[in-house]
């Protein structure tokens, strides 16, 4: 039975100094831009160059279902980053499931630049790719809940939702970094130079986030609500001590599901824009990568202020409303984007991806928050990892590949927009059980 976490209320660390705070909450808004922005470029190349460099088909477009299918892959990896880290960072801290989070997305990206093509090394090729791309994965399931539980239990009264929205202001930035990335990559080589080596550039910067790591693992203190939930668990005998996971299946695991279907229709609609979109319009539409790039760039870049303005407003006037706000506002804008898209002129993508990406701000600046509040401190990071890796499964992970499918399958676009109002109305529903749920900030 799912019945709604009533234990002890969750301390407010007042007594902390600012600077502290701080300290974290920038490492936290760090971690989760770098990690974000070694994922994002996954999909930015699997848009690009992917498909012909290690699927070699018959048509572009198999090619490119190929590059798709591996990028899902690395979202269906992520439930078992948030399982792992969830568990051990209920158990031993949010910090260091972060530093191991951030390694190991350093390694895998890193290993996806300097990786040799089908040409060069043949079936291994693709193979390999396939399994950095599910350790890529392992580490953005495992990231997101240490960098957003160090941000919101460092939150100071009747803030989390602005602490929170700190570590979600990583996805813009890591757009906005990736996009750029490639831009200056493209700009300094000619196409054929591009799709040789220019492309592994971006991939190479994944370097930069072992020594992030390692900054956290030596500068950064674990959170106070996760020290005091670990000395009410000391008290108690190792025989009554219940698994994390265990417990969130038993007995929270509809509030899992419910925070899951609340989220898919953002992270679904997010990576349609920014990969299936600059897969559409540059394949189907003809228009030209480094104007997309811009525009997916100039659209991110005025995230960084709606986030934080959308989880400062949930302080106020609470996370439900401004979240069902949000999701009201993507099922209406499903279709005229996708018509202003169809124009293939590069003043309405802006329109039409501008709109769709307020929305999106809107739902996710108070989700952090949201999610933190769902579930107390010994298993929050459990609990809150699989609401939002299940939605990243089953909205990001698929939606560039189904949006492919259904283009090819009904020549139209308004068949995407009808998968993201559908999407849409099971967060709504999802949105209207969650209210009764939410513990207070």
């Amino acid at each position: 039975m799912d019945t709604f976490p009533s234990a002890h209320p969750t301390p407010t660390p007042t007594a902390l100094p600012t600077v502290n705070r701080r300290r974290v909450a920038t490492a936290a808004a760090l971690a989760s831009a770098v990690e974000w922005y070694d994922y994002f470029v996954f999909g930015i190349a699997a848009a690009l160059v992917l498909g012909d460099l290690y699927f070699p088909a018959g048509s572009s477009t198999a090619g490119v279902l190929a590059a798709f299918a591996t990028f899902a892959v690395g979202f269906l990896a992520r439930p078992i980053g948030g399982i792992i880290a969830g568990q051990l960072g209920d158990k031993r801290g949010r910090k260091p499931m972060l530093v191991l989070a951030l390694t190991l997305m350093g390694v895998a990206t890193t290993g996806i630049g300097l990786l040799p093509t089908y040409d060069t090394i043949g079936v291994a090729a693709p193979i390999l790719l396939v399994l950095l791309r599910v350790v890529q994965g392992v580490a953005v399931g495992a990231q997101w809940g240490g960098a957003m539980l160090l941000a919101t239990e460092y939150a100071p009264e009747g803030k989390r939702g602005v602490y929170g929205s700190v570590v979600q202001l990583g996805v813009p930035i890591g757009v906005v970094t990736a996009n750029t990335v490639f831009l200056i990559a493209g700009a300094l080589t000619s196409d054929s130079a591009f799709a040789a080596w220019g492309w592994r550039l971006p991939f190479l910067v994944g370097l930069l986030v072992l020594a992030l790591a390692w900054y956290i693992h030596r500068h950064v203190e674990e959170t106070p609500e996760f020290r005091q939930a670990e000395r009410q668990l000391a008290e108690k005998e190792k025989s009554e001590r219940n698994s994390p996971l265990r417990t969130i299946l038993r007995e929270h695991l509809g509030t899992v599901f419910l925070a899951g279907g609340s989220f898919a229709v953002n992270t679904a609609t997010f990576y349609i824009l920014i990969t299936g979109v600059l897969d559409y319009t540059t394949r189907d539409l003809g228009m030209k990568r480094d104007g997309v790039l811009t525009v997916s760039l100039c659209v991110s870049l005025t995230q960084l202020v709606l986030i934080p303005a959308a989880a400062a407003l949930s302080d106020r006037v609470g996370r439900i409303r401004i979240y069902a706000f949000g999701a009201v506002g993507i099922a209406l804008w499903a279709v005229p984007m996708f018509l202003l898209i169809d124009t293939g002129s590069l003043l309405w993508l802006a329109v039409g991806t501008f709109v769709a990406g307020c929305f999106l701000s809107i739902m996710y600046g108070p989700q952090a928050a949201l999610f933190a509040e769902l579930f107390t401190p010994e298993m929050r990071y459990t609990g809150a990892s699989l609401g939002y890796q299940i939605a990243a499964v089953l909205g990001g992970g698929l939606a560039p590949f189904v949006m492919v499918l259904l283009l090819e399958a009904t020549g139209t676009s308004m068949a995407v927009s009808g998968y993201i109002i559908a999407l849409a109305l099971i967060a709504l529903l999802s949105i209207k059980v969650l209210a009764g749920r939410v513990r207070s900030g």
